[in-house]
């Protein structure tokens, strides 16, 4: 087999990867857009849901970790912790549950964080782009600034409702959506332009 072609093959698994994984970017986008449809329709509802959800998330977790400490008989097992994290887990859990209305703003920063990460992994995407010379890198670099802008106001933005919140989210998946499909196309081209 000539070492082109040998070279040649990583380098197409490399890509592959990198199409996977800005498919899973597509499908986060779609999430962060479909949860911001969800804030604008029913906030108050949306937030004590998820609130509801992920309190028995936490609970039957806890409970199973609980039971699975006895079971395994880790009171015998200095490094098994597992009752101390099934009995903080079920706290936590009750406490979504209880106070699912005032996660509104806890929900708020993680929102946020979470759209601001996603801006700055895109800002790097657009800097390995122009490394690379891809043209439309700097369309990547724009979008990910509007992100990262939206993402900000989110965080740090104590009077936003939980109606702007969904906007924002709308619009970043939205902008996710765009910049994620835009770097797919532009995958082949850095895959020539690196086997060259």
């Amino acid at each position: 087999m000539p070492a082109v072609e040998i070279i040649k093959r990583p380098i197409e698994q490399i890509g592959a990867s990198i199409k996977k994984s800005a498919w899973f970017a597509v499908i986060e986008s779609i999430v962060i857009l479909i949860f911001g449809i969800l804030l604008i329709a029913w906030p108050d509802i949306t937030v004590v849901v998820i609130s509801n959800i992920l309190g028995a998330i936490f609970i039957l977790s806890g409970i199973y970790r609980i039971i699975n400490y006895f079971i395994v008989r880790g009171q015998k097992d200095f490094f098994n912790n597992s009752l101390l994290f099934g009995v903080i887990s079920v706290l936590v859990g009750i406490a979504a549950i209880v106070v699912g209305e005032d996660i509104a703003n806890a929900f708020r920063i993680i929102i946020g964080i979470w759209m601001v990460y996603e801006s700055l992994v895109r800002v790097n995407t657009a800097i390995k782009l122009q490394a690379v010379g891809v043209k439309s890198w700097s369309y990547i670099l724009i979008i990910a600034l509007a992100m990262l802008a939206l993402g900000v106001f989110v965080t740090f933005n104590n009077g936003a409702v939980m109606q702007l919140i969904g906007w924002m989210m709308v619009v970043t998946g939205i902008i996710g959506i765009v910049g994620d499909v835009m770097f797919i196309q532009q995958v082949n081209d850095v895959i020539t332009k690196l086997t060259k």
